[in-house]
């Protein structure tokens, strides 16, 4: 080793491959992994470092239902596609209407699927810088609708999952839905196994959430594909429709 190197020992060690000497600390020195660029310190103190990286890259990579609502990706192509969209949100204000109102929490179920219809009816029959507004207005409604929806089945949902509901309502509504029907999901089959009366409106509640479920993700993956969104505004009507079973 020459006298140049003993006495700058960065030097020396500029040339190793994969060995990284950081300026005015002389005890730390970082490996920089090729793959993911997430230092790694030698000194054994950085596996918190490390740890707070990760779980930041995979929060950032996140999936859409757990992002806050930008406002609308695509709108709909052309005026027919419009108007089968806002004709085929028009389904809820039925059901809304038509929905058993035999205490308060039905009351304000039957209410939300209202909402939801005049919700969506005026975000796809709008134009301009509102439409973002009117997205998460949609949005947020459908996700409030199965918040009552799960309150009307279950009175005694417990009171912090209800807490945390309302707070996420506005910032991640298709996580909260998501949740609450999932609950209802479950509160359905319950039910349809022990009464058979209900067996026939599950199996239909079933197939129409499964074709549903086909529609909204082939909706986001062709965005340019025209009705998609109206076949799934179709299909999740049905679905509802079957759920107002429960309520009687």
């Amino acid at each position: 080793m020459s006298r140049q190197s003993t006495h700058n020992p960065s030097r020396a060690l500029e040339g190793v491959h994969g060995v990284h000497v950081v300026p005015h600390s002389p005890f730390t020195l970082e490996e920089i992994n090729q793959d993911h660029n997430i230092p790694k310190s030698s000194c054994g103190g950085s596996a918190f470092g490390v740890n707070y990286m990760l779980m930041q890259r995979a929060w950032q990579q996140r999936p859409p239902c757990l992002r806050p609502i930008q406002g609308c990706i695509h709108g709909d192509q052309h005026v027919l596609e419009t108007v089968a969209n806002v004709l085929t949100s028009l389904p809820f204000v039925v059901l809304g209407i038509n929905a058993p109102r035999k205490n308060l929490n039905c009351k304000l179920y039957a209410n939300s699927l209202i909402g939801v219809g005049v919700a969506s009816s005026l975000y796809h029959s709008s134009r301009g810088r509102f439409r973002k507004y009117l997205r998460w207005a949609d949005y947020t409604m459908i996700a409030t609708a199965t918040v009552c929806l799960s309150r009307a089945l279950r009175e005694e949902n417990p009171k912090m999952l209800m807490a945390v509901s309302a707070f996420c309502l506005p910032f991640q509504p298709l996580m909260v839905s998501a949740v609450h029907t999932g609950m209802m999901e479950v509160a359905f089959a319950k039910r349809a196994l022990k009464d058979p009366d209900l067996r026939m409106a599950h199996n239909v509640h079933k197939m129409s959430s499964l074709l549903g479920g086909v529609l909204f993700i082939a909706d986001d993956v062709f965005p340019t594909t025209p009705y998609l969104h109206a076949g799934w505004h179709l299909a999740a009507a049905v679905g509802v429709g079957t759920c107002n079973k429960l309520l009687n």
